[in-house]
C-alpha cells in the first residue's frame, strides 16, 4: 500500500481515542519507586490495557512477572504477506511511570488533566507519564483498536508489548521476558519503541524529526565506605562519612573525555547541514548553544557520564557510623563501558568500594533499511518540513534488554512538538505533558508507518 493511499489518511476516531486513552492511564498510578516484586498499579493499567484490546475484537494475553503485581499484556497482529512471521515488528511500551511528588505541578501529577501551555498556546495533557511513556502507550493502543475495528492489517506481524518495570532496569519486565519468555519474540528482527521521532524546529519549512538508533550503556553502582564507629562527640580521624563524601564530591566534579560515536558524528553532521554551518563535536558549548533545550539528552551522548544521587549512613546524630553508602547513575558510550569503569575506580582511589546493582549494555545500530525509509516517509507524509535524523539516548529504555536476541531497535515514538517546548526537561520532570495535536500526529504517523514498514 502507497502512503499516499487515501486509506491512510487522517484518522479522526483514533486520535481521538488517544487522548482518552492517555487520560485514563495517566490517572492509573504506576509509580515504580525501585527494584522490588511488588508495585503500584502495573497491574490496573495492564488490565485497563487487555480490555481496551478486548473492546476491539482482539484476544491478548496477559502475563505476569516476578509477581502477579508486576503485570503486563501481549497481542500479537498477524501480518498479510507470506513471510510476515518471521520478519515481525515489535511494538513495544512499558507502563510504569517514576515517582512524581506533588510540589511544583502545574496540575496534580495523576489529575490527567487538559490545559493550555502558556509558552506554546497548546492544549496539552498533563501529568506524569505523558511523555514517559503512556502517550505512547495510548497511540500503540489507538491504532490497534482502529485495526481491530476496521478490519485493517500490517504487512508483516506485529507484536504489542506493553510492560512493566523499564523504570527501573527492567529486572521485573523487559529482562525478565527476554530470559522466561522467548516465544513472544518468535520472529521479530526490529523492534520500536522510546525515545525518538520527536521533532526539533530549525525554521519554518525544517523540522529535523530525531530516530532514536543508539543508547548508551547503564551502571548503576553502590558506593560503599568504612571507617571507624564511634561517639559523635569524639574525634575521628576515620570517618566514613566524610570518606564517602570525598569520594562522592570528585566523581561528581569529574569530567570524562569527549568520544564521536557513528550515531552522534551522522546526527551533527546531519545538524550542520541543516544549519548550513560546521559544527564541531569536540566543542560541547558550541552545540549546546545550537541546541537549546535538547542539549540536556544530546550533549550528555558525548561521553560518558557519572552522576552521584543517594547517599545513607547513620542512625542517630551523635553516632559516627562504621559504613556509609551511596550510589551513583554512570553510563556509558558503546565500546566503552571499560574507560568508564577504570576513571570510577581512579576517581574513587583505595577507601571506596563500588558494587554494581544494575548492569545494562549499550546498543547502537546503523541509520538505513526499509524501516528507516518508512519512518522517513510516514513523516513527510503528515509534515512536509520533516527530515528524519539519528541520535543517541543518553538514558536507556527496554530496547537494551531485546538488543541481547539480535533485535534491531529504534526510538520512534512520533511527536510533533512546538518550538518552545523544552521537551527534554518533561523526562522525569515537573509539569510533564504531551500536546494534543501532537500525539494525534503521533497516531497518524504510528499508523502510517506500521501499514508500510
Amino acid at each position: 500500500m502507497s502512503l499516499a493511499d487515501p486509506a491512510l489518511s487522517a484518522l479522526p476516531s483514533a486520535e481521538s481515542d488517544a487522548v482518552s486513552l492517555l487520560r485514563d492511564l495517566i490517572g492509573i498510578d504506576t509509580t515504580n519507586a525501585g527494584d522490588r516484586a511488588e508495585t503500584v498499579g502495573e497491574r490496573a493499567a495492564a488490565d485497563y490495557a487487555e480490555a481496551a484490546l478486548r473492546q476491539a475484537g482482539w484476544d491478548p494475553e496477559p502475563f505476569w512477572t516476578t509477581s502477579p503485581d508486576r503485570a503486563g499484556v501481549v497481542l500479537r497482529i498477524p501480518g498479510t504477506e507470506p513471510d510476515a512471521a518471521a520478519r515481525a515488528l515489535l511494538l513495544h511500551g512499558h507502563l510504569d511511570v517514576v515517582p512524581a511528588p506533588a510540589d511544583g505541578w502545574t496540575h496534580p501529577p495523576f489529575a490527567a488533566e487538559v490545559g493550555t501551555d502558556h509558552d506554546s498556546g497548546l492544549d496539552m495533557v498533563w501529568g506524569r507519564g505523558a511523555v514517559d511513556m503512556k502517550d505512547m502507550v495510548a497511540m500503540i493502543l489507538a491504532v490497534a483498536r482502529h485495526w481491530g475495528r476496521t478490519g485493517i492489517r500490517p504487512r508483516r506481524d506485529v507484536v504489542v508489548l506493553l510492560m512493566p518495570d523499564e523504570e527501573a532496569g527492567g529486572l521485573h519486565g523487559s529482562h525478565w521476558l527476554v530470559d522466561n519468555r522467548p516465544d513472544l519474540f518468535a520472529g521479530v528482527t526490529e523492534a520500536i519503541g522510546e525515545v525518538g521521532g520527536f521533532s526539533m524546529t530549525v525554521r519554518d519549512d525544517l523540522r529535523l524529526y530525531l530516530v532514536q538508533t543508539a543508547e548508551k550503556g547503564m551502571d548503576w553502582l553502590r558506593l560503599r565506605a568504612r571507617g571507624r564507629a564511634g561517639h559523635g562527640s569524639m574525634l575521628n580521624d576515620d570517618n566514613a562519612v566524610t570518606e564517602l563524601c570525598r569520594a562522592v564530591t570528585r566523581l561528581g566534579e569529574h569530567r570524562f573525555p569527549v568520544r564521536v560515536t557513528d550515531t552522534t558524528r551522522a546526527f551533527v553532521a546531519e545538524l550542520s547541514d541543516a544549519l548550513g554551518v560546521d559544527l564541531d563535536l569536540h566543542d560541547p558549548d558550541g552545540l549546546a548553544r545550537v541546541l537549546g533545550p535538547l542539549a540536556r539528552i544530546v550533549g550528555a551522548t558525548l561521553s560518558n557520564t557519572v552522576n552521584p544521587t543517594m547517599l545513607e549512613a547513620g542512625s542517630k546524630v551523635n553516632v559516627i557510623p562504621g559504613e556509609a553508602t551511596g550510589h551513583v547513575d554512570a553510563r556509558f558510550l558503546p565500546g566503552h563501558e571499560e574507560e568508564l569503569l577504570a576513571a570510577i575506580d581512579e576517581v574513587l582511589g583505595d577507601r571506596v568500594v563500588r558494587e554494581f546493582v544494575v548492569r545494562d549494555v549499550a546498543l547502537e545500530t546503523s541509520f538505513d533499511g526499509p524501516s528507516i525509509d518508512a519512518m522517513a516517509a510516514a513523516l513527510r507524509a503528515e509534515d512536509p518540513a520533516a527530515r528524519a535524523v539519528p541520535y543517541m539516548l543518553s538514558g536507556g529504555t527496554d530496547a537494551k534488554a531485546f538488543s541481547l536476541l539480535g533485535i534491531r531497535a529504534y526510538g520512534f515514538a512520533p511527536l510533533r512538538l512546538p518550538p518552545t517546548l523544552d521537551f527534554g526537561s518533561l523526562f522525569h520532570g515537573v509539569d510533564e505533558r504531551v500536546p494534543i495535536d501532537g500525539l494525534q500526529f503521533g497516531v497518524r504517523v504510528l499508523d502510517r508507518f506500521l501499514r508500510s514498514c
